[in-house]
């Protein structure tokens, strides 16, 4: 029988931070690990490095009653959580080289007894490599690949997070424990079970690698739907909302809402890893992909003509985080937007705003006619209005202040 009482969570980004600070409130020791020194001054000092409701608190109260702390480095533990990125390459290929990275840091310390979990988004077979890449620094260990008892346990449980509500479905949702073994997988249970109000739901490492990503590549691709029929629309001199509207009176059709892309890590990655394992089996996700990573361009294009058409002085590019109400700009096509219509525009003002950011993401630096203001401020100004993200605040736009505007609602706020 094993106990677990001290746990290692590797990556202290929006996952890992969150999950060990859960942890923390449950009653076991966490030690987060991270190679970001002062994000590990700031955690040590009770303050959380990135806004979400409620982690704030969260991370202060598990700083003061020692429950968690932070490192540079792995230490001794009976559980260990890796949460680390898992970008794509240049190429568009997955690359868990941190993930590996943290499994032979692992590696070091253990004792035998343990249980690895991988919370990272992983494409198959990584889960398996990562019991590999342990074992081959550790022949002393027999690990689950191997035949026999496992002296470590292995297992995925892919993280299954909004930003916005990542405190509150931490604990409320369902979590996949997807084990090289059986009992890999009721090891891995039982760290969850101990905070998780949500069924855990125990299967094998593949099945779980594979269902985060059909989740995430499911929702790329009606979002795909909706942003190809806005294309479509748009060629033919159509309105989509009203096309969305006439349509989704059909008792067994509901087509989501356009917009300017699809944001986020996940739902604007995952679908990739895949592609990257089986591509010619899935034509279909590759080309959700190829309609979602074009919609910026189709918007910006769209914003960059009414520009001209009307002679603005200005454009507002209103939104610039990745989905509405949050400050998170991870592959945000709101900001892609924004860069583009800034780069066509060289001599016009764009004018950016977001209520949720206290500046424009870093891959906006540099454009000298782009400039972040309020909304209010910023459509004043503008001849052309473009809504990017439909943050509740901008629906404190009056008609007045609208008026006379040429609008580019990408969301359908002011129908």
């Amino acid at each position: 029988m094993h106990t677990t009482t001290r746990v290692a969570v590797v990556g202290l980004g929006y996952v890992g931070l969150p999950t060990a600070a859960t942890l923390a409130a449950g009653g076991l020791d966490v030690i987060g690990v991270d190679l970001n020194t002062g994000l590990l001054d700031q955690v040590n000092r009770g303050e959380a490095p990135f806004a979400e409701p409620g982690l704030s608190g969260a991370v202060r109260a598990a700083v003061a009653a020692g429950r968690l702390k932070a490192s540079e480095r792995v230490p001794p533990a009976d559980a260990y959580i890796i949460a680390v990125p898992t970008p794509l390459t240049a190429g568009g290929e997955p690359d868990v080289s941190a993930v590996l990275a943290a499994a032979e840091a692992i590696a070091g310390v253990l004792a035998g007894g343990e249980v690895v979990v991988i919370e990272s988004t992983v494409p198959p077979g990584t889960t398996r490599a990562v019991s590999e890449t342990i074992g081959a620094l550790r022949p002393d260990l027999r690990m689950p690949h191997q035949p026999g008892e496992p002296d470590v346990s292995v297992a995925h449980c892919p993280e299954r997070v909004l930003p916005g509500r990542v405190m509150a479905e931490i604990v409320a949702n369902d979590r996949l424990i997807g084990g090289l073994t059986p009992a890999c997988a009721q090891r891995g249970a039982a760290i969850y079970r101990s905070f998780c109000a949500g069924e855990v739901i125990l299967t094998d490492a593949g099945s779980a690698e594979m269902a985060k990503l059909a989740e995430n590549a499911f929702r790329d691709v009606n979002v795909a739907f909706a942003n190809e029929l806005a294309n479509v629309c748009a060629r033919l001199g159509l309105d989509v909302w009203e096309i969305r509207r006439l349509a989704n009176r059909h008792p067994r059709v509901d087509i989501l809402k356009p917009g300017p892309g699809v944001g986020g890590h996940c739902v604007a990655v995952d679908p990739w890893f895949i592609v990257a394992a089986a591509g010619e089996d899935a034509p279909l996700i590759r080309a959700a992909r190829q309609v979602n990573d074009g919609r910026p361009r189709r918007v910006a294009a769209e914003i960059v003509a009414a520009c001209r058409e009307t002679g603005a002085a200005a454009v507002a590019c209103l939104g610039l985080a990745f989905k509405a109400g949050v400050g998170d700009t991870r592959e945000s096509p709101a900001a892609e937007v924004a860069r583009l219509v800034a780069a066509a525009l060289p001599g016009t003002p764009v004018l950016t705003a977001d209520p949720f950011l206290a500046a424009p993401p870093a891959r906006l630096a540099g454009l000298a006619n782009l400039e972040f203001t309020t909304a209010a401020a910023a459509v004043r100004a503008a001849g052309v209005v473009a809504l990017l993200v439909d943050h509740p605040a901008f629906r404190q736009l009056t008609p007045a202040q609208l008026a006379g505007k040429r609008l580019c609602d990408t969301r359908g706020m002011w129908r």
